[in-house]
């Protein structure tokens, strides 16, 4: 069996790569158990040094890892480059960190010396989404190889090339050859992987049911889990905002990457007092963003990764528009070749709209009118994910009350767009998933916490 890579931009083929066999995929594992247990007792400074030379690869090599992106999944060529710049980030920070969070922790008890040490569990496996193909993988790689665990990483299918070249990076850095490897493998394929007593733990950035399916083998194999998945984050304007600032950072929060991101603004939850001045401001400047050739200048909006994701986003759209919404802008399948998807926003969106209940993971933007800051909660709080959110108001004690205590989602910002950062934890609630990625909470998700207790002889 082949994966064919498409350029979602042309629809031409554009790669090929070949399945790997059971046996390859066993002497990959053989491989990466050998190098991660000679790696654990590697000191970390080497460690450090090493994640400092794959950040210098990433950022020498920018534009070189930014084009293979766009080229595979559609990622407008500038974003690409910052999401390289992003990875290369992260290796800073656990370079820098990491042996500072994974310090042996003194405990006072009535033994001679009691401590708690975080030593590595072993082989990690990742199964990762295309949409930020570096970054997602980044995200969990970096820190798992400076608690001193390797990695296999199963990619999605049409970005392959990516997960061969995050390989190379940390080989090329001065990494153990296999310490970090790439499967190039099936969902029954990866079953298996998940079974097998090399691996200690998986971790997975995905779907609902993605999620619910590999957590369901983790399971019944009895190892630790962490799952990131989807979102319909959302965004609160009350009526003290600044409303050209939140429209602003709206239209970045909803539409970059082409709207193909799990963390993205999705439900824009507007008060009655400032709703029709958000709206206009709002569908005027999505109006505005550009849709073509994620390589051309000025583009922001590239294609969609795949066709039959494009597809289904639009089945979202015309089943909301069927249940009474009203298309402000966009909502058309484009003429001619690729998996291009407008920029789109909808209006009067109610309870039991696909709209309202379903993640859309495309350029779709979701406005809500409400008539007070607790029905804006109230409605913010009214989904089965709980990734993070955002609420926009000039009073900050206000914002930080709404944000602290009353948004339920992994994270909440105020005056500011929902996102990822190293020095932040990562994660969600309910179908969001459960577990953290990044910080020190990132870092010690797969590590053994390890009590040590010592007495007198």
């Amino acid at each position: 069996m082949n994966f064919d890579i498409i350029n979602p931009a042309t629809g031409q083929k554009i790669n090929s790569f070949e399945q790997m066999s059971p046996d390859e995929v066993n002497r990959i594992l053989d491989q990466c158990q050998a190098a991660q247990r000679q790696w654990r007792h590697t000191p970390m400074t080497e460690r450090a040094r090493l994640m400092k030379a794959a950040q210098q690869l990433l950022l020498s090599n920018k534009e070189e890892y930014a084009r293979v992106m766009t080229q595979e999944m559609g990622k407008v060529w500038p974003q690409g480059i910052a999401e390289v710049e992003k990875c290369a980030w992260a290796c800073e920070y656990y370079a820098d960190n990491a042996e500072r969070f994974l310090a042996p922790e003194e405990v006072e008890t009535e033994a001679h010396h009691s401590f708690v040490t975080f030593k590595p569990l072993g082989v990690i496996l990742a199964v990762m989404p295309w949409n930020f193909p570096l970054w997602q993988v980044f995200r969990f790689a970096v820190p798992a190889l400076m608690a001193g665990n390797g990695g296999v990483l199963k990619h999605a299918p049409n970005v392959f090339g990516c997960a061969q070249l995050i390989e190379k990076i940390f080989r090329e850095a001065g990494f153990p050859e296999h310490l970090f490897r790439s499967l190039l493998v099936d969902v029954p394929q990866t079953t298996e992987v998940i079974h097998d007593p090399r691996v200690a733990a998986v971790t997975i950035t995905s779907s609902v049911a993605a999620g619910r399916a590999v957590a369901s083998e983790a399971g019944k194999a009895l190892k630790k889990c962490v799952l990131e998945l989807g979102g319909s984050d959302p965004f609160i304007v009350l009526e003290d905002a600044d409303i050209d600032r939140a429209v602003e950072v709206g239209i970045v929060g909803r539409f970059q990457n082409s709207g193909q991101s799990c963390i993205a603004a999705k439900r824009f939850i507007i008060v009655d007092a400032v709703y029709d001045e958000f709206e206009k401001k709002f569908v005027e400047a999505a109006g505005q963003l550009k849709m073509g050739d994620p390589m051309e200048e000025g583009v922001y909006i590239g294609p969609q990764a795949r066709l039959d994701l494009r597809d289904g986003l639009h089945d979202q759209v015309r089943r909301s528009a069927e249940a009474g919404a009203r298309v402000l802008i966009g909502g058309q399948l484009p003429e001619g070749p690729g998996a291009f998807y407008p920029p789109t926003v909808l209006a009067g969106v109610k309870e039991g709209m696909a709209a309202w209940s379903e993640e859309l993971f495309g350029p779709v933007a979701t406005l809500i009118r409400v008539k007070d800051e607790a029905e804006a909660i109230e409605v913010a709080n009214c989904t089965e994910f709980g990734l993070a959110g955002a609420v926009w108001t000039r009073d900050l004690a206000r914002g930080e009350r709404i944000a602290a205590d009353d948004i339920e989602s992994g994270a909440a910002f105020v005056n500011a767009m929902s996102k990822s950062d190293p020095r932040m934890p990562f994660g969600g609630i309910r179908h969001s998933g459960y577990g953290r990625e990044l910080s020190i909470y990132g870092i010690r998700e797969f590590v053994n916490v390890h009590a040590v207790w010592v007495e007198q002889a």
